[in-house]
């Protein structure tokens, strides 16, 4: 399974000139938003999904009560679709999709998807102080321990308006939460972890200021590529199933990924012997891995005191931590953001600068990036 060498210049060449055209991940975010805005559904107008979400802005958030609800998956991507700047794919493992509701208007005011972490992220390396690979037999005990955010995105303007991203992350590091993915999938949860989306392009996050709900970690690794996405990566994938035919069984796991990877490989083993060409083409991946920053980690122990030697599997046995374990629970989650919004809400009020048009990506309209 290989390429000739004109085969490979031509897959460079579309490396090339797909990356060329962003200079950051924002940038690169954006247009493949864009590009996803098309494989949305028709709605007629007041009957799209854009009709759920939250849109009261005269309410208080002393009067606003929540529900935690897990979605079917086609439902929960509508609403994300529209909402969010990121194409959320969702990862190999454990997913579960959940929507906060406020229970006075019947209306969502965000979603969160949970799944399994990664394995490689040296911040959490250091916090447990130790590495983690697939060979490790503490790796295990991590899996059954340890859940990560994917997505935690507020419906816009609730998010503006009422510090909607702290709720949700706080009511992910909630016991009702936890105790969704216990049941679920038989884990003994004690560690949750989440990434910023901007690492080194935003200088804060809205998990900053959230102990002890969350707590900063480290910044991330790197050191990978961005998916290639739309016309380009569907044109390339066929020019080269059509020289070596299928590479990537159909039922493989992240195929997409592997199918980019395999490509590249590919270029560079026809390219070796070409000194100019080869270094070009490293010289595109390596600027294409530059759009990727370092993210900021950050961590829940859900009121745990020994949470680090369960993950390890030291012992299966948590222990409450006196001081802090109570606080995780989703009342008193609610009772911590409130004070938080009401002040914030204040403020955006006296300085006549609430939000309430509902922000959601249509085909002819752009909305804040960060989501």
């Amino acid at each position: 399974m290989s390429l000739n060498y004109d085969q490979a210049l031509h897959c460079a060449k579309v490396f090339k000139d797909y990356f060329s055209d962003f200079n950051r991940i924002d940038e690169y975010m954006r247009e493949q938003k864009l590009n996803s805005l098309a494989e949305l559904p028709f709605a007629l107008p007041g009957c799209g999904p854009e009709e759920d979400l939250f849109s009261d802005f005269t309410m208080s958030p002393e009067n606003m009560d929540f529900e935690v609800v897990e979605l079917e998956a086609p439902r929960w991507q509508l609403y994300l679709d529209i909402i969010s700047s990121h194409n959320n794919l969702s990862s190999p493992g454990r997913n579960v999709r959940l929507a906060v509701l406020e229970k006075n208007t019947k209306k969502w005011v965000g979603f969160i998807r949970l799944g399994s972490p990664t394995i490689m992220m040296k911040p959490r390396n250091e916090l447990l102080g130790c590495v983690m690979t697939n060979e490790l037999e503490t790796t295990k005990s991590f899996n059954r321990a340890a859940a990560m955010g994917f997505v935690i995105v507020p419906a816009q303007p609730f998010g503006y308006n009422y510090l909607g991203g702290k709720l949700l992350a706080s009511i992910c590091c909630s016991h009702e939460v936890r105790e969704i993915l216990d049941k679920k999938y038989g884990m003994n949860t004690c560690l949750f972890e989440t990434t910023s989306l901007y690492g080194t392009t935003k200088s804060v996050s809205q998990y900053d200021g959230m102990k002890p709900y969350l707590r900063f970690g480290g910044t991330t690794e790197s050191d990978f590529l961005p998916m290639m996405h739309g016309k380009p990566y569907d044109d390339l994938k066929e020019y080269v199933e059509g020289i070596v035919g299928e590479f990537v069984p159909a039922d493989a796991s992240s195929r997409k990924l592997k199918i980019s990877n395999t490509i590249i490989a590919m270029t560079k083993a026809a390219l070796k012997g070409h000194k100019e060409d080869y270094e070009a083409f490293i010289n595109t991946i390596d600027k294409a891995k530059g759009l990727t920053e370092r993210k900021r980690y950050y961590y829940s122990n859900y009121g745990f005191s020994n949470f680090k030697d369960v993950v390890l599997g030291k012992t299966d046995k948590l222990v409450k931590d006196k001081e802090n374990y109570d606080k995780f629970y989703l009342a008193n989650v609610v009772e911590w953001w409130r004070k938080k919004a009401c002040s914030r809400y204040t403020t955006l009020q006296t300085e006549n600068r609430l939000r309430t048009e509902i922000e959601v990506w249509t085909g002819d309209k752009e909305i804040d990036i960060i989501r």
